[in-house]
Order: C-alpha cells, then structure tokens, then sequence
C-alpha cells in the first residue's frame, strides 16, 4: 500500500461516477454505494444491456451499454459521460485457463483484450473529459495476482500485471493534468468470477468500501481485503517458497483460498 499525492476524503460523495462491468459484483456494489453517499451523478456501464433485469431498480443511475472492447462504445462513453470526474476500471475477465498448457489458446488474448486494451481504451478515451473537468481521477479494479504469478490461471494474471504497470504509466503520463489514479489489489471476492474459488471470500459490498476509502485517501496502490495483504506479505517474506505453492495448486483439481486472513488464490469483480 502507498500513499498518493492528492487526497479528497468527500470525492466519492461529490464526484461524477462512471463504472465499468456494472452488470453484477463488485461494480453493482460500487454503484450502490456510490448512490448511498449521493455521487450526484453516475453512469453504469454494462457490456449487454439486454442482460439487465432488476439490478438497478430504484437507483437513480443512468445506464449505458459498454463493452470496453468495442471501441464505438467507448468512443460513445466518453460523449455521453462528458461531466465525469471519477471513472472506475472495473470490467474484467477471466477464462480460468492455464496459459501454456491449455485447451483454448484464444483464452488468453482475449484476457489481454478485456484487462488490459480494453482498460487501455477507457482510460486514452476519457483522459481529456476528466482533465476538462479539473483532472478527477481513474481508479483500476486489479488483483493480487497482478503482483505476484499465478499458474492456476496464468492468462489472467499476466493480463492484471500488465494493467497494473499501465496504471503507474498513466499516473506519471496524467500527473500533469491533475488526474489522480488509483490502483485496487483485490484477493478473492465472493462474486460470480470466483464461483470456481472453495474457501472463504470477502462480500463484494465490503470491498466496494474499501475500494472508495482508497478513492477518497489518494491512496496510489491499495490492497482492499485481508487476502490481498496476507498474500502479497507472505510473498515478499519467501518468494520462492510461496512461488512453489502456487506452482502445487495446478496439481489440484480444485482452487482454494484461506479461511479470512489470505491463500494463493484469486477471485473478484
């Protein structure tokens, strides 16, 4: 965890929101709590409007149909959104496939695609309407496995590392038109994407919290859960040792996490 530059404790409150992957987990979360401390505005994007049922009954959020990997959506986002001050990279995915020895080979470019282009995409898009709005600030939903290999799920986890250097080149890139970013290092979540993870799982409302606490603080690089900070410290105690566990979890038939303080295991949005 380190500290940031600018800290706003009322922006999550005062801010103009777009959140991507809003459909379910951690960004419906991030919506709801958004609507709790009066964000005056926020945008949900969802890749296919026509999966939304009842999620955003009686939250006063203005929807928009974002799949961040078309890139006439993300052009049309940026139009539409001309007023936000906080966007929120939360759209991900994960194919749960191995990256050398697996059964699709097209799981991991379009792991890069989503991850990392399509965040890629959101953040050169919207750039120039957060500066127009006095800098603001990008938030990017990642994980503990973009700090630390993870085989189980090898395409994943490149992907995430490769958001998480775009995340500190943006940073320095944007420094000068006063956009704050924050990089989110979630463990495992309780979330559709980790409904293959056995053990425990944080609520994707608690992470939601945190992740805007982070917001609030300037905080440049923050881990959200107790799994994140147990994982990413037991790593840097032994990395080798804890490399070697992580290498076992492909001898398994199931992948687990620890019981509320940590495991080599990831799952969110």
């Amino acid at each position: 965890m380190s500290s940031g530059r600018d800290p706003d404790a009322a922006r999550s409150r005062t801010s103009v929101a777009l959140v991507t992957g809003a459909a379910s987990g951690i960004g419906l979360e991030l919506v709801r709590e958004l609507v709790q401390r009066g964000a005056p505005r926020i945008y949900a994007g969802v890749r296919d409007l026509s999966t939304v049922q009842s999620q955003f009954d009686g939250l006063p959020v203005e929807l928009l149909e974002l799949d961040i990997t078309n890139p006439v959506h993300v052009t049309a986002a940026a139009a539409q959104c001309s007023d936000v001050t906080l966007l929120i990279n939360n759209a991900g995915y994960t194919s749960s496939q191995r990256l050398i020895c697996t059964d699709d080979e097209s799981a991991a470019r379009k792991e890069m695609e989503v991850n990392y282009f399509g965040t890629l995409a959101m953040i050169r898009s919207l750039a120039p309407v957060l500066a127009r709005n006095g800098g603001g600030c990008i938030a990017n939903v990642l994980s503990v496995v973009a700090t630390i290999p993870f085989p189980v799920a090898g395409g994943y986890s490149a992907s995430k590392a490769a958001a998480l250097f775009l995340s500190s080149v943006a940073r320095a890139e944007l420094m000068e038109q006063e956009t704050a970013v924050v990089s989110l290092i979630v463990g495992a979540v309780d979330t559709k994407m980790a409904a293959h993870v056995q053990g425990y799982k944080q609520k994707p409302q608690d992470i939601a919290r945190a992740m805007l606490y982070a917001i609030d603080h300037g905080i440049e690089v923050f881990d959200t859960d107790p799994m994140a900070v147990a994982a990413r410290a037991s790593h840097a105690l032994d990395p080798a040792r804890y490399r070697l566990a992580l290498a076992r979890q492909l001898q398994r038939d199931e992948v687990s996490v620890g019981s509320g303080s940590g495991g080599p295991e990831d799952g969110n949005q």
